[in-house]
């Protein structure tokens, strides 16, 4: 059997497409492109010269089992999209899962995306993020989105918009989460890269009046206040069972101290979060 290569290519700067991922290009029996147009420049920029055959997401049901007959006669090849990595909110994954199900090697030849290229630079916390795809234009699922991100305890939450929704979603997001932190990231890696970081409130009036800004594909990072203060409230918590257990005294007692250390930190958030704990500890 051959293998799948799953190639990400360049979302923008094409210095940053692979040695791997040409000598892939080079070397295999054909190359699934998912816009021939778009991927002839890729080639031709690295002078490759081999057979491309379209795979898009009209099509990949349909063309799917030819690919896996070729694959299971000794052919690799290999999957690319027209930018960044294959699968992620772009065509590949019935290839791939159909490439599994028949005991076909599959194989990653990593490089670009623009979801990890966002939130490694986005200044959000990635300890744990979900990704939800582009967000859908009809009324019901769209709201159900925006309730799986209020509710979810996901630290970071990423979507992708287009630029001529990227105002509506923004103000949306400004309504329904008010205060959230966020990063807008647009033109990754090209020469005019941008991220807007900040509350909502701020990034939306900074991007509502500014037409030149609307360009590309957006990637939006997305943090709950609400998420910061049940952490915050978690932490006051800890802070208190610390002093009760070094200091051996009552939950009244380790409120007194911890006012008198931390000033930083409001009496009423201290006394909330003495509360909290007095219902843990019942």
């Amino acid at each position: 059997m051959g293998t799948l290569f799953v190639v990400a290519t360049p979302i923008g700067n094409l210095s940053d497409f692979s040695l791997r991922g040409i000598e892939t290009l080079k070397t295999c029996d054909y190359i699934l492109a998912e816009d021939t147009r778009q991927t002839i420049k890729l080639l031709n920029h690295f002078e490759i010269k081999n057979k491309m055959v379209s795979y898009h997401k009209f099509n990949e049901e349909k063309k799917s089992a030819s690919v896996i007959e070729d694959l299971k006669s000794g052919k690799n090849i290999a999957l690319v999209s027209d930018a960044g990595t294959p699968c992620i909110s772009d065509p590949g994954y019935i290839l791939v899962k159909h490439a599994r199900e028949n005991n076909i090697k599959v194989a990653s030849v990593p490089g670009c995306s623009a979801l990890i290229a966002a939130l490694s630079a986005g200044g959000l916390d990635t300890s744990t993020f979900t990704f939800y795809g582009f967000v859908p234009t009809e009324n019901k699922p769209r709201k159900e989105l925006f309730e799986s991100i209020k509710h979810s305890n996901i630290k970071t939450k990423v979507v992708y918009e287009s630029p001529k929704r990227i105002i509506k979603l923004l103000k949306e997001l400004k309504d329904e989460m008010p205060g959230c932190v966020i990063c807008v990231a647009s033109e990754i890696t090209k020469v005019h890269e941008s991220y807007e970081y900040g509350k909502i409130e701020d990034v939306y009036e900074k991007m509502k009046d500014n037409p030149d800004s609307l360009k590309g594909e957006y990637v939006i990072l997305i943090q709950n206040e609400k998420e910061d203060e049940k952490e915050s409230a978690i932490s006051i918590e800890a802070m208190l069972v610390d002093i009760i257990i070094k200091e051996k005294c009552s939950i009244k007692d380790a409120i007194k101290i911890l006012n008198e250390k931390q000033k930083d930190i409001s009496k009423k958030d201290i006394y909330n979060a003495s509360l909290n704990l007095k219902e843990i500890l019942k």
